[in-house]
């Protein structure tokens, strides 16, 4: 759609649904939250589905007051009693139709067409042939809901459904925080045998972000895009997603404002921006909602960010936040576009996160191109606990930036080091050059949010995986003062918003490593049962056969810890059910 199609669609939703009410000067009247009851939301002219035979209606003008001209960050109030707002309002002379989705059409044919991004894993790297390596960090955890719901349903996750490093990033390590806002990060780092490789290390390498106090955290801006069309129709979709975002609203303070935008075959504004006071607002727009027609989601994305754009606060947070399954099947669905589009509005100042829902045709690859892209997180909601988790536990890690385009970039020591491979982050890789370069996008970090990494090292003097090369002179241990170190570790890091990224530096020495995995901290026992479950998971050729479910499963135990959310516990119980889904394929 051209761009004065979609601004024309954006002036008419908005005005049929501001129109007409004049402005309201008085604190607001009614009631500002409770049950979204018929009878409540009625009141604010939002009708509930059955009575709209399926199709969304828009409140009708006199539900709510809106600022005049350009939205600013005075918020619409709640109008006056009917009887009122009957005698001060007159329909609009002409009134401008807004598109909607169509009435569902009953469920459709569940087919399997889930799609996921093609990574192979990294491969082992000779230090004396390539020593740097360098990636985008990444605290999305959509992978590891993803891979549980598959476990959970008793089947296998696909080989590329499994991204290891969002499985290890799922979890909290306790790592050393920060001292203040100066200094974003803090480094953990450990070395330790590897339990599935004889005569490997693991390098951990841990970053903790620094966590913003409640009253240094900005307002937020968000325009909530929901995708309504008829793939959503089911309980794991669309209502799990009104429950998530009654969620979110639960966590909303006078200063934050909501937007709200759905999409299906066309798109339509559903709520003009509305402050975090007016909750049973927001909440009856929600319920107002159905599934049904095709997913128009480059016209929602679209839609979305011209709302944001038009009511951008500076001193916000102004995110779009994406609730779909990622089907998109009308208008823009090309990847390379869709990338594109959002990296240019990325520039603007608003970001996106997206939050996928259901199975069948839940399409993972669609979502890491917008995440990635877009300056956001990206995550799976497949129960009501996980948005919980997401919403109110976790929710400043993934609304409050301290950090973008972060990345990590690791020099090893060829005195020390003979090989070296990089567990996961295989859709985060970067070129060498990339890392100095504060045009090249990187990884967004959160309020109070970790970043774990993992790499397998072959110290010299250790059978490697290649044989040595023959002509290439072996480096001498005594060549300098720096010949004892393992590594070099490297972060860069920009300013929420962008500016000159500034550097941190940490090397790695023979003081961090340990001489047994048992007597290694316990978020390194950890992180390596988490990635040696994602390898597995994966089909992976690294894990030696002697290295089974069982050992998984004790190194788990051993990690746990105090395990305050059950987290950990339920890890535990899901290398169960990879390893009751093993016998099973193996049909012994």
């Amino acid at each position: 759609m051209a761009p004065t199609a979609i601004r024309n669609l954006l002036s008419l939703s908005l005005a049929a649904l501001m129109a007409g009410a004049p402005m309201a000067s008085a604190a607001p009247r009614g009631p500002l939250d409770g049950e979204p009851t018929a009878r409540a939301c009625a009141r604010l002219g939002f009708a509930q589905p059955q009575s709209r035979q399926g199709r969304f209606s828009p409140p009708p003008p006199p539900g709510m007051a809106a600022p005049s001209g350009v939205m600013g960050r005075a918020a619409p109030v709640m109008a006056a009693p009917m009887a009122e707002q009957a005698a001060r309002w007159s329909p609009p002379a002409s009134p401008m139709p807004i598109p909607f989705p169509p009435p569902p059409l009953g469920p459709a044919p569940v087919v399997d067409t889930e799609r996921y991004p093609d990574a192979t894993s990294n491969p082992i790297r000779r230090t004396a042939d390539d020593p740097v390596s360098t990636f985008s960090i990444d605290v999305d955890t959509a992978s590891y809901a993803n891979v549980r719901r598959f476990l959970n349903d008793g089947a296998r996750p696909p080989s590329d459904a499994v991204r290891v490093e969002e499985l290890i990033n799922y979890f909290d390590y306790g790592y050393r925080a920060p001292s203040d806002r100066s200094t974003p990060f803090a480094t953990s780092i450990s070395v330790a045998p590897s339990p599935w490789s004889d005569q490997r290390e693991i390098l951990h390498i841990g970053l903790q972000g620094y966590e913003l106090p409640s009253a240094e955290q900005p307002p937020l801006n968000l325009v909530f895009l929901i995708d309504t069309s008829g793939s959503m129709e089911s309980p794991d979709r669309l209502p799990l997603a009104r429950k998530a975002m009654n969620l979110l609203i639960d966590q909303l303070g006078p200063e934050d404002r909501v937007s709200m935008v759905a999409y299906a075959g066309s798109a339509g504004a559903v709520l003009a921006p509305t402050d975090g006071r007016q909750k049973l607002m927001m909440r009856c727009a929600l319920g107002a909602l159905s599934a049904g027609g095709s997913t128009a989601g480059g016209q929602g994305l679209t839609l979305a960010y011209e709302l944001a754009q038009q009511n951008f606060d500076p001193e916000a947070i102004n995110r779009v936040i994406l609730m779909t399954d990622g089907d998109f099947n009308v208008g823009i669905a090309d990847h390379d576009r869709l990338k594109d589009f959002v990296a240019e509005k990325r520039r603007s100042g608003v970001y996106l996160s997206v939050y996928g829902f259901g199975r069948g045709n839940y399409n993972d690859q669609m979502m890491q191109t917008l995440a990635q892209n877009g300056n956001g997180t990206a995550a799976y909601i497949d129960t009501l606990a996980e948005a919980r988790r997401l919403f109110l536990r976790d929710l400043p890690a993934s609304m409050f930036p301290i950090a973008q385009d972060v990345k990590i970039q690791v020099e090893f020591n060829p005195a020390q080091v003979s090989e070296y491979r990089l567990i996961g982050y295989e859709t985060r890789m970067l070129n060498r050059e990339d890392f100095n370069n504060d045009q090249v996008d990187a990884g967004e970090v959160g309020s109070g949010a970790s970043v774990t990494a993992l790499y397998e090292l072959t110290l010299v003097g250790a059978p490697g995986s290649s044989d040595p090369l023959r002509y290439q002179r072996a480096p001498d241990p005594a060549d300098g003062g720096q010949s004892q170190e393992l590594a070099f570790v490297k972060v860069r890091h920009q300013p929420p918003g962008g500016g000159v990224s500034e550097l941190m530096t940490r090397p790695v020495t023979a003081q961090d490593r340990t001489t047994s995995l048992a007597r290694a901290p316990e978020a390194t026992r950890w992180a390596v049962a988490v990635a040696a479950f994602g390898q597995m998971l994966r089909g992976g050729p690294w894990i030696s056969e002697r290295f089974g479910w069982g050992e998984v499963e004790a190194l788990a135990q051993d990690a746990r810890g105090q395990d305050r959310d059950g987290d950990r516990a339920e890890f535990i119980t899901l290398v169960r059910s990879a390893a009751d889904t093993q016998v099973r394929s193996d049909g012994s």
